[in-house]
């Protein structure tokens, strides 16, 4: 049932968290009015609950620095709207399973220092050369020092994506970022080429290096391309690499300076490659704010979708230890194990923003196991919040009938440590 919020349980108390429930019962962005209910599940108080469009669900509406593809990642409105309400400029950002870094991007964005780990190496990759962007006059020159001929044998079964040249100048580039890598020699620049490369190694458009493919955060296997290839009636067309590399940082370093933000570069940062549920590298009682979405119980298979960019990074898939949890117990268990360490890194009075998704057609909402593993970890919760771009004001605002895989809904659980 919803209710109007001055009937609501979680009456105002003088908490500074009362601005934000204020902000978003009578939040109307985007013309709607908010769905406000409450949920309380065995054991614990009543949380509070808010249904509405908080942040738009425009495309292309966030700093061009974004426009990095990676599976299963959330839009940078999203910790936009958590690192404005509930930080300083100054404040450390955490998020523990950072993906393609849109926390870390953000929060430098808005002058945050910011800290990042993901147990995918291609995290690494994808999001620190974003942390300290080079100049398109730095890339523009290095590009030109490279030699991107090669006269050795290319992956031949690879050139169902690509034309021959293109293949030979990308084994080049990826033989140079290697050795420059093994030997200690690669820098912000190298890591920028990089991070660019791997983001157009397969797409939908002649911006990308490979023949038409779908989607572009993801490459699909040899046998999927040669039906995708025979039912196009395609063959890869020659590509010139360095030019488009260039091109796409253009687009990603802006017209100006970037970020347009002062003390952007001078923001600290601590890009970590390992598991979450152990970082001693972050000091107790340290973070402000963490903002993050884990995986979503085998909803995505990160080594598979990402062989490709593996491969042209030097990564051994099989030696990435990828959480892949099925049974919805061992997916809590190891939630509420890493609630353990990030209430251990989060100072008193900090928050924890943890979106999560409906999986399996609706049948499991993990905001629920969340809420459970959160306060095992001893952590308050404060608030659940619903992002959605369609629902009706007589919804089941705890269960929104659309969308049941959670693919246009954002489902935020909101904790503070005490």
């Amino acid at each position: 049932m919803t209710r109007p919020p001055a009937e609501l349980a979680f009456a105002p108390t003088g908490h500074p968290l009362d601005a934000l429930v204020d902000e978003l019962a009578a939040f109307r962005g985007f013309g709607q009015a908010t769905v406000c209910d409450e949920v309380t599940l065995p054991g614990q108080s009543a949380v509070p609950v808010f249904v509405n469009e908080f942040w738009t669900s425009k495309q292309r509406a966030a700093h061009p620095l974004h426009e990095v593809s990676y599976r299963a990642c959330f839009k940078p409105q999203l910790p936009r709207f958590f690192i404005e309400r509930l930080t300083q400029p100054g404040d450390l950002v955490y998020d523990p399973f950072m993906g393609r870094g849109t926390t870390l991007v953000e929060g430098a964005l808005l002058g945050r220092r910011v800290a990042g780990c993901d147990v995918n190496p291609l995290s690494r990759v994808l999001a620190a050369p974003r942390l300290a962007p080079p100049t398109v006059q730095e890339v523009a020159a290095r590009l030109d020092s490279i030699d991107f001929s090669w006269g050795h044998p290319v992956r031949e079964d690879l050139r169902v994506f690509y034309h021959r040249s293109t293949l030979q100048q990308l084994t080049a580039l990826r033989h140079y970022l290697l050795k420059r890598t093994a030997s200690g020699q690669a820098d912000h620049v190298d890591r920028w080429i990089q991070m660019v490369a791997t983001n157009r190694l397969t797409g939908h458009s002649p911006g990308f290096f490979s023949v038409y493919t779908l989607p572009p955060n993801q490459a699909v296997s040899i046998k999927s391309q040669k039906r995708i290839n025979a039912k196009r009636r395609q063959k890869p067309e020659k590509r010139d690499v360095s030019a488009l590399i260039l091109k796409k940082t253009r687009q990603l370093l802006g017209t100006g300076p970037v970020p347009q933000v002062s003390g952007f570069k001078s923001q600290v940062s601590l890009v970590l490659t390992q598991s979450c549920d152990t970082t001693p590298q972050i000091a107790d009682d340290t973070v402000d704010l963490i903002v993050t979405s884990p995986p979503f119980l085998d909803t995505v298979d990160y080594a598979q979708d990402n062989w490709l960019r593996s491969w042209f990074c030097g990564i051994d898939p099989d030696t990435v230890s990828i959480w892949h949890l099925r049974n919805l117990s061992d997916w809590t268990a190891a939630m509420t194990h890493t609630f353990r360490e990030l209430h251990r890194v989060l100072r008193p009075g900090g928050h924890i923003a943890f979106e999560v998704g409906e999986v399996r057609n609706g049948k499991i909402r993990l905001e629920e196991q969340v809420l459970a593993a959160g306060t095992a970890a001893g952590l308050q919760p404060v608030l659940l919040l619903i992002n959605a771009q369609q629902f009706t004001k007589t919804a089941n605002c705890w269960g929104v009938s659309n969308n049941t895989k959670g693919t246009n809904t954002n489902r935020v659980v909101l904790f503070r440590k005490p």
